[in-house]
């Protein structure tokens, strides 16, 4: 297979960043060409233009929940879908050139989400640190390594498998105010069929509430309940054309496919304004309980076929 041939991924550089680590778990850089962007909404929108097959991005994160940008592009702008989703485990390693020590620390420059899940470790241990927001987990990674000259920071946040890429030192390992944090990405393509179900699904959609009064949450979600879905996110966010407007981004167990989902985005479809669907996947996690009694797809085949018969007059 030639360079030309090969799948284009798009995904949150420089080299060494999470990203990149959840990446590798879907294909290896000799079997597609990797395409590090600036940030998640460059990857994403690389997939919209044209300039790659796919975007691997971080959706969701055990301590600071969604990823807001990710969330917020791809629930406008032309559609595309979720295929995949990877877990990776998150802790930081603190580096800085060789020869600085943590008395020299007086500056961190971190991604946010970065500095969100290590507050507590750099209260105590660089109690005053002063944040210096980064694009990435690896870019001001790269500005140390790339210069000698004197930069806003003195050292950084960033994944321990940077150290392989850049050279730095390590001043602190396991930097992180949770061991067991870990942050959800998925892979993101066009639309097209959707893969059959696997058993263990997921499936991503944005709803806007069909009003804004007293009950509308409600009437939403009861579209979901009343068919046994079960919901294992939901979110949030501001449309953006006026204040206290909001939409909801949400992950389902299930898959279209099923009668039970599928009967769920047609009450939606019929009582909310806006329904995007954002894909039906496998899910890496185990889910939260089984299918409701009533609820399984033979289920519905039968109530289907009862009030068909109903209708031509052979049942009562």
């Amino acid at each position: 297979m030639t360079g030309d041939e090969r799948p284009r991924y798009a995904y949150l550089g420089p080299a060494g960043t999470f990203t990149e680590a959840a990446l590798r778990q879907v294909v290896g850089p000799d079997e597609a060409a990797y395409l590090p962007q600036v940030d998640v909404v460059s990857a994403i929108e690389a997939v919209r233009h044209g300039e790659a097959e796919f975007a691997v991005v971080a959706i969701e994160n055990s301590v600071e929940g969604g990823v807001t940008a990710v969330l917020d592009t791809l629930a406008t702008g032309d559609p595309l879908v979720i295929q995949r989703e990877m877990l990776v485990p998150v802790s930081f390693t603190l580096a800085a050139r060789p020869g600085t020590t943590m008395a020299d620390v007086a500056r961190i420059s971190a991604h946010p989400h970065a500095w969100a899940q290590c507050r507590r470790w750099l209260r105590a241990n660089l109690p005053g640190v002063v944040h210096v927001p980064a694009t990435s987990n690896t870019a001001p990674a790269a500005l140390l390594a790339g210069t000698d000259e004197k930069l806003a920071f003195d050292a950084a946040l960033i994944p321990p498998a940077a150290l392989e890429h850049y050279a730095l030192e390590a001043l602190a390992t396991d930097v992180a105010d949770s061991s067991r944090a870990v942050t959800r990405f998925v892979v993101v393509g066009t639309p097209g069929e959707v893969p059959p179900p696997t058993g263990a699904d997921k499936t991503t959609l944005v709803v806007h509430l069909p009003s804004n009064q007293a009950g509308a949450l409600m009437e939403m979600l009861e579209q979901l309940s009343t068919r046994g879905v079960n919901l294992s996110r939901i979110e949030s966010r501001p449309i953006g054309d006026a204040l206290g407007r909001y939409s909801f981004s949400m992950d389902v167990e299930g898959h279209i496919a099923e009668e039970r989902v599928a009967e769920a985005f047609m009450g939606l479809h019929r009582v909310c304004p806006h329904v995007r669907f954002m894909g039906s996947y496998p899910r890496v996690d185990e889910p939260h309980d089984g299918v409701r009694p009533g609820t399984l797809d033979a289920d519905f085949h039968a109530a289907r076929a009862w009030v068909t018969a109903l209708r031509e007059g052979q049942a009562t």
